[in-house]
C-alpha cells in the first residue's frame, strides 16, 4: 500500500502521495496541493523542496555519500578518467572501449574554434572577471551554430552540441586566461589528453617548449572528476530552469556559469586563498586565527573547513588532499600561504575543537592549495570549477529535456501594498 501524508487546513483533511527514491529517501508530492487547497508551500532557498527527480546523482550529506549514476565517488577518482565519467555521467552507463575511443576521439576533433573568437576575446578589457568572459564565449556558441536553438533537434545534433561545448570549453578557458595576462593565446592540440590539452594551452610560453607534468595533469583530473557533478545546487538548478523554457544547451550553461560565478557558490576556493593572505599578511599566526575561529562571538570564519552539506566529512577531500600533496612534493613551491595552508591543516586534524563539529579541510581547501601551487590567479579558480562541472550541467539538462519536465514557475506569498490609489504627479 503506498505512503501518504495529511494536511489539515480549515477543518479539511488532504492526502498527499509520498514518492521513495531508489536510495529510500522520501519526499511529500504536493502537485496537487494548490489545486485541492488554495495553499501553497513557502521554503526559502528551496532548502526542503525537490523541484525534480533525478538519476544522475545521489549524495548523502549526514554520512558522506557521493554517488554518479550508482558509482562511489572513491572509486571514479581512482580508477576512472574525466572524459570516461563525463560520458557516465550524460549517457547513463561507463563506455566501453570502442565508446570511449569513439567519444574522445570526437571531442579531439572538435576543440578548435573559429578564428573570430580572438576579436571576440579581444573586445573584453584585459581587467574583465573571467567568468563573465567565460560565460559570454559560451553563449556565442549559439551565433556560430544557430542550429542548436532549435528545441526538437534531432538526438544525433543534441550530441553533437554537447561534444561541441565538453571540447571547447578548455580552450575557452584558457584563452580566458592568456587574454587576462597579456599573452598571445595558444591552440589547442588534438594529440594531448583532455587535462594536458588544457594545461598545454594555459601555461606554454610563446618560442619554447611545454612538457605536461603528469603528475599535474593527473591532479587537475582528479579535480575535474570531483566537481563533475553534486546534484540540485544553485548553478545545476539554474541549468534546469533554463532549460525548462527550451533554452539551448549553451544558454543555459552559460546561465550555470554565471550562477556558479556567485562567492557564495563557486567562490569558495578562492574565500579559502583569500584568508591564508590575510592571515599571512597578519604575521602568519595560524593557531591566533585557528583561536578566532573557535570564539562564538568572534566575526571571522575559517573559509575551506566543514561544509554546508556534509555533516560528516567531504568525502572529496580524502582523495584530493593526496593529490594536494602530490603536487606540492613535485612542485616544491616555497610559498609562505602553502606553508601556512598546511599548518591549519594539521590543527583542524587534531584539534578537538575542529574534530568534534567535524569541521575538517574540504575539497575547496585542497583545490585552493593546488590552484595556487600551479601559479593560476584566483579569479581563475571557478573557470576550473565550472570546467569540472560542465559534465553534471549537460546531463541535468539532457534529462530534464528528455524527461519533458515543464517550464519552471516558482510560486510566492505576496507581501507588498494592497489597493493603492493613483496620485497624479502634481499632488504628490
Amino acid at each position: 500500500m503506498s505512503e501518504t501524508a495529511k494536511i489539515i487546513y480549515d477543518g479539511k483533511e488532504y492526502e498527499l502521495p509520498v514518492i521513495t527514491g531508489t536510495e529510500n529517501e522520501k519526499a511529500i508530492d504536493i502537485g496537487s496541493l494548490r489545486q485541492m487547497s488554495g495553499l501553497i508551500t513557502l521554503d526559502y532557498g528551496y532548502k526542503n523542496t525537490g523541484a525534480t527527480s533525478s538519476k544522475i546523482t545521489f549524495l548523502d550529506g549526514e554520512k558522506g555519500i557521493l554517488k554518479y549514476r550508482g558509482y562511489g565517488i572513491e572509486e571514479l577518482a581512482e580508477k576512472s578518467s574525466f572524459i570516461e565519467v563525463a560520458y557516465l555521467l550524460i549517457f547513463g552507463d561507463l563506455p566501453n572501449q570502442d565508446q570511449l575511443e569513439r567519444f574522445e576521439g570526437a571531442i579531439r576533433n572538435n576543440r578548435m574554434v573559429h578564428e573570430d573568437y580572438k576579436r571576440i576575446l579581444g573586445g573584453f578589457p584585459s581587467r574583465s572577471h573571467p567568468m563573465g568572459v567565460l560565460s559570454s564565449l559560451v553563449t556565442s556558441l549559439t551565433a556560430f551554430f544557430p542550429e542548436s536553438l532549435d528545441p526538437n533537434r534531432s538526438p544525433e545534433g543534441v550530441n553533437l552540441s554537447i561534444v561541441r561545448i565538453l571540447a571547447k570549453m578548455p580552450t575557452f578557458a584558457a584563452w580566458t586566461y592568456k587574454h587576462k595576462i597579456g599573452h598571445p593565446v595558444n591552440y589547442p592540440s588534438s594529440k594531448e589528453d583532455y587535462c594536458s590539452n588544457l594545461l598545454h594551452m594555459m601555461f606554454k610560453q610563446p618560442g619554447a617548449d611545454y612538457e605536461v607534468d603528469p603528475v599535474i595533469a593527473n591532479a587537475l583530473d582528479k579535480l575535474l572528476i570531483l566537481h563533475a557533478d553534486h546534484e540540485q545546487n544553485c548553478s545545476t538548478s539554474t541549468v534546469r530552469i533554463t532549460g525548462s523554457s527550451h533554452g539551448s544547451l549553451y544558454t543555459s550553461v552559460s546561465a550555470g556559469i554565471n550562477a556558479l560565478w556567485g562567492p557564495l557558490h563557486g567562490g569558495a576556493n578562492m574565500e579559502v586563498i583569500n584568508t591564508l593572505e590575510n592571515i599571512r599578511e597578519d604575521g602568519g599566526d595560524t593557531k591566533k586565527w585557528m583561536d578566532k575561529a573557535k570564539d562564538k562571538d568572534d566575526p571571522f570564519r575559517l573559509m575551506g573547513f566543514g561544509h554546508r552539506v556534509y555533516k560528516n566529512f567531504d568525502p572529496r577531500a580524502r582523495i584530493i588532499k593526496k593529490a594536494a600533496d602530490d603536487v606540492l612534493d613535485k612542485l616544491g613551491v616555497n610559498d609562505p600561504v602553502l606553508d601556512i595552508a598546511k599548518g591549519l591543516e594539521r590543527v583542524a586534524l587534531e584539534d578537538e575543537y575542529f574534530v568534534e563539529r567535524k569541521l575538517y579541510p574540504n575539497v575547496d581547501f585542497y583545490s585552493g592549495i593546488i590552484y595556487r601551487a600551479l601559479g593560476i590567479p584566483v579569479d581563475m579558480f571557478t573557470v576550473l570549477f565550472a570546467l569540472g562541472r560542465l559534465p553534471g550541467w549537460i546531463a541535468q539538462w539532457k534529462e530534464m529535456r528528455e524527461n519533458k519536465e515543464p517550464i519552471g514557475r516558482p510560486r510566492q506569498v505576496y507581501t507588498g501594498e494592497t489597493n493603492r490609489t493613483y496620485v497624479p504627479l502634481n499632488q504628490r
